[in-house]
This record gives C-alpha cells, sequence and structure tokens, in this order.
C-alpha cells in the first residue's frame, strides 16, 4: 500500500515491522486492508474518494453522500470484464475440470471429460447470474455480469455444438450444450432487462463513522464534510433593507440535511433563490424567510425530496398546510424524487427496500395516493425507496439546477411537467430527474 505522504509502496511485512507507519516518512497509515474482513479500504482509496467527492475540495458533501460513494466505488470492483472474466473461465475449466475428471474416469472407467466440463459450465453460469441478481453489487457491476453470461452462452453453444457433432460425434453432448448454452444466454438477456433492482450497504453506517473519525486522526479534518445540521432556535436579525425584498423561487427540501447541503454549496446564490427545509431548517432565519417569500404573489415553490413515502407527501403538506401555502394559489413544482422519475431512469439508481417503507407507503393519504400510477403505487407498497444523498454533490447540484431552469418558462413551455392533483394548474411535477 502506497503512503499519501511519500508515495512509499509499503508491503505488509514493511507495514507490520514498523507498526503501521510507512518506512521512509514514517507516517501512520489509517486503515489495513488485510485486517478489514470483507470490505477492505486502502489509504489511496480513501483519499481519492475523498478528493473525487468533493471534486478536488470544491464542494460540500454529507457524510451520508460519502457512503453511498464510498460504497458505489466498492461495488464497481467487482464488475466482471472480458478479459478478467475469460482468465477465470479458462483457469477454472482447466484446473477443476482435470481434478475432477481423473476420479470420476477412474470410478466410472468412461471418458467424463466432455460431461465434467459441461457440470462445471453450468454451475459456473448458475454462480455468475447468482452474482447478476445480488444486492450486494450496483447496477454496474450486475449488467457486466449479465452481459458476461451472454457472451459465456454464446461461447458454450459455438463449441458444444462443435464438440458434440465432429469430436465425440455424441448427440447427448450435443442436446446438453444446446441447453446450457441457451440457459446462459437467456438468463443473460432476462438481467440485462431488469431496472431497478433494490441493493444493500457493504458496510454499516456506524462503520464508516469510525473510518472517518481514525482518518481525521491521523491525517486531520476533511475539510468539506458537512457536520449534523444546527438546531439553532435564536432568532436572526435581518437587515429591514433586505427584508423589504423578496425571492421568485424556494426550494423546499424534505429534510435540513439536504437543505444544509445546499446552502453550504451556495446554491442559493448562483441560482437567486431561498432554501428552507419542511422541518424549518434553518432555524435562525426561518420565520424571516417565509415573511419574506410570502409578499411575492408570482412566487414559484420547487419541492426538493426523497423517492420515500415520507418525501411523497411533500407537495401535499405544501399544499394542505397552514404554516405554509394552504389557501393560496401560488405555483408548486415538484422536482423529485418520484417513482416514475426512478423507473424511467436507466443510470441504475440506488434503490433500498425494508418492511417500514411498505406500510408508511400504504399509509399515505389518498389525495397522495390518488396522484400516483398504478405502477408507481405499486413500486413504494413493495417498501422501495431512494434517498436523495445517493447522488454525488455534483450531481445533486447539475440535476436540481437543471429542474429549475426548465421550468423558468412555465407558461410558454410545459412539455417536460406533468400537472398533478385537481386542485387547478398550480402542482406540477417535473417528467425526469437527472
Amino acid at each position: 500500500m502506497k503512503c499519501i505522504q511519500c508515495g512509499t509502496d509499503n508491503k505488509l511485512k514493511d507495514r507490520t515491522a514498523n507498526q503501521g507507519r510507512c518506512t521512509k516518512c514514517q507516517h501512520r497509515f489509517a486503515f489495513e486492508p488485510t485486517s478489514m474482513g470483507k470490505v477492505k479500504i486502502t489509504d489511496p482509496m480513501f483519499a481519492k474518494v475523498i478528493s473525487d467527492i468533493s471534486v478536488n475540495n470544491t464542494l460540500f458533501f454529507t457524510p451520508k453522500q460519502l457512503a453511498y460513494f464510498l460504497d458505489n466505488r466498492l461495488k464497481s470492483r467487482s464488475a466482471i470484464t472480458v478479459i478478467s472474466g475469460v482468465f477465470t473461465y479458462i483457469i477454472i475449466n482447466m484446473w477443476v475440470s482435470l481434478f475432477l475428471v481423473s476420479i470420476i474416469s477412474g470410478i466410472l472407467k468412461i471418458n467424463a471429460f466432455p460431461y465434467v466440463i459441461l457440470l462445471i459450465n453450468l454451475i459456473y453460469i448458475l454462480i455468475i447470474y447468482s452474482n447478476s441478481k445480488s444486492s450486494q453489487l450496483n447496477d454496474k457491476a450486475r449488467r457486466s455480469n449479465a452481459r458476461y453470461l451472454q457472451i459465456l452462452g454464446a461461447f458454450i453453444l459455438i463449441v458444444g455444438i462443435l464438440a458434440g457433432l465432429f469430436v465425440y460425434e455424441s448427440f447427448t453432448i450435443f442436446a446438453i450444450s444446446v441447453i446450457i448454452g441457451m440457459l446462459s444466454l437467456y438468463l443473460g438477456k432476462r438481467q440485462l432487462g431488469k431496472i431497478g433492482i433494490a441493493q444493500e450497504f457493504l458496510f454499516q453506517q456506524n462503520q464508516l463513522q469510525d473510518w472517518i473519525t481514525r482518518w481525521q486522526q491521523i491525517n486531520g479534518l476533511i475539510q468539506k464534510i458537512l457536520p449534523s445540521p444546527r438546531q439553532e432556535n435564536t432568532h436572526t436579525t435581518v437587515n429591514p433593507d433586505v427584508t423589504a425584498y423578496s425571492f421568485d423561487r424556494l426550494v423546499v427540501c424534505d429534510s435540513a440535511a439536504i437543505a444544509q447541503f445546499l446552502i453550504a454549496n451556495n446554491f442559493h446564490f448562483e441560482n437567486n433563490c431561498a432554501i428552507l427545509s419542511i422541518t424549518g431548517y434553518p432555524q435562525n432565519i426561518f420565520a424571516t424567510t417565509m415573511q419574506m417569500v410570502r409578499r411575492n404573489s408570482d412566487l414559484k415553490v420547487y419541492a426538493l425530496h426523497d423517492c420515500s413515502p415520507q418525501g411523497i407527501r411533500l407537495t401535499h403538506h405544501l399544499r394542505s398546510n397552514d404554516n405554509w401555502f394552504a389557501g393560496s394559489n401560488i405555483t408548486i413544482i415538484d422536482v423529485g424524487l418520484l417513482p416514475r422519475q426512478i423507473m424511467a431512469n436507466k443510470r441504475g439508481m440506488f434503490i433500498q427496500s425494508d418492511s417500514n417503507s411498505a406500510v408508511a407507503a400504504k399509509q399515505l393519504p389518498v389525495d397522495v395516493r390518488q396522484n400516483l400510477s398504478t405502477e408507481e403505487l405499486q413500486w413504494l407498497d413493495n417498501g422501495n425507496f431512494v434517498e436523495l444523498e445517493s447522488f454525488s454533490p455534483q450531481k445533486l447540484l447539475q440535476i436540481v439546477q437543471r429542474g429549475m431552469v426548465s421550468t423558468l418558462t412555465l407558461e410558454s413551455d410545459e412539455s417536460n411537467l406533468i400537472l398533478i392533483g385537481d386542485t387547478g394548474s398550480d402542482i406540477y411535477a417535473v417528467e425526469s430527474f437527472g
């Protein structure tokens, strides 16, 4: 493992002999991958993850965004390339078949080679198929396994048919080869057609916090990682000259963490909008900001939320709650996330699923459920959800900004919007997310 301070490559025996320090500059290593169990992280990898997620230390990010980013980086290493797949396939067929053939041929007194090869290939196909639908892999890795199944199936068909017809002159070998090859092709095609498979994290959130703590003890603070949103109850006095103005646009988030993230990255300055959370963040200027935005009858409100039962309720809450915009006819635009946006997206979002989310989905108000399609309701009722923090900071900022820009000419161009609800032409949903 290379030292992040001087670049010296320290082998395990060097790190062990030097009490976990670099042999050249004596800088302590934060991680020892050989003692980490299933998830293995090196110092250079963690440093690269921090640099990449912050875009070279220019963007703030939340701890949960770091968890998603690191998890995706770890899972992407499981994607099968053609070269690595072919190499593994050859090694397995050579060594395992030789071992089994010698045993089976000795017992049954027959040439067991073709049958052993076909059996090994069948088992190998089932293993790759299992990986192609594993919740421990991301969409990229699963799809690479599915494509590999197709390549493997085509190879088995060609080689098996030729061997059955011309080498062994055996219809049995020919038939088995066709069955196994077609099975591999079918399974590969089937898995490539599947989107939206739920995922699980490779590590617990408390593990990540332990890694962050150790990293900062050794290498100093991670400058762009955000703390938990502070509950500031003290009212901040704002200059009356400022409060005399208003905003044309307001972004309301379903979590304080996302509101904090947008504010920390100056999204409000760059897009000339106010940012609040439905929970009242930031508390010290919340009342003042609400007073200012209510002054503008042409205000556009952008709802930004997780694709979860709680998040889906956001626009309904904004429209029906007296503390927000009940009784007003301002325009509310649901930027997302919505189930239809998840299902239409081919990038492979990090979908999770649990029973609590399924129960909460079935308890959504009738006014909320009637604005969702049958497919969307089924998706939610199955317990599926996607968090905004699963997007990298740069991607999330770009998507939200693009969603707002696409609605600037709302009156003349509604091609990217869907009218929802039956309260008039004042609640819209953005068609796509990213």
